[in-house]
């Protein structure tokens, strides 16, 4: 069995797009060309934190839900200031992969969906489901509140993995902060450094107040 990230699973004709990892059989290669009816798909939905099954015959389907990530992100009266002073507040809080509670910790999407879930802002929930949200901006001109978007830790797979909330962009010096599974472990502010711009995908503006 061959086991690796996904994004979207397919069941006749209908696309169930999550983030998950999930196995099918493959070749000597270790590479999966195609499904077949009777390939088993095993699925971690990081939205629901659950592990599922499926068969793709005409017998088992499993209740995966269909997400759909709006275009734009309302954020009402809320500004990127006070958003940011509490997204600060949770510094030093743990990474957990899948988690959106302070008590046990958060990975990267996570942290976003707690702090502007905070503000009664509704985001998607898995940071790939970000990448056409709000508006691309220059990263030189990337504004506190703006969102970074960065592929996961492989920076040769090109879509969207982590993201973090623009904090200073201090002549061009920007810091983000984030749940990361990296030295850190959890809650924190980075430079978005060499490291980062290797895996760096684009800024997004979801606040008008920063045009």
């Amino acid at each position: 069995m061959n086991r690796f990230p996904g994004n979207i699973i397919f069941f006749f004709g209908s696309f169930f797009i999550l983030s998950c990892h999930w196995s099918v059989p493959a070749n000597n290669d270790g590479i999966v060309s195609s499904f077949s009816v009777g390939d088993t798909l095993q699925a971690k939905d990081t939205i629901m934190n659950l592990a599922d099954t499926a068969i793709i015959d005409n017998t088992q389907l499993p209740n995966l839900p269909v997400i759909t990530p709006s275009h734009v992100v309302n954020t009402g009266t809320t500004n990127p200031a006070e958003l940011i002073a509490f997204a600060k507040t949770l510094i030093g809080i743990p990474y957990l992969w899948g988690s959106t509670n302070p008590a046990n910790g958060f990975d990267c999407s996570g942290f976003i969906t707690y702090v502007f879930n905070h503000f009664n802002i509704a985001v998607p929930r898995s940071s790939v489901d970000f990448t056409d949200v709000g508006q691309h901006v220059p990263e030189e001109q990337a504004k506190p509140g703006d969102l970074v978007l960065f592929t996961g830790t492989n920076p040769m797979e090109k879509h969207v993995g982590h993201m973090g909330i623009v904090v200073e962009n201090n002549k061009g010096k920007i810091n983000f902060i984030h749940s990361t599974s990296g030295k850190a472990y959890g809650v924190t502010i980075t430079e978005l450094g060499d490291y980062y711009k290797i895996r760096y995908v684009k800024t997004i503006r979801i606040f008008p107040q920063n045009n």
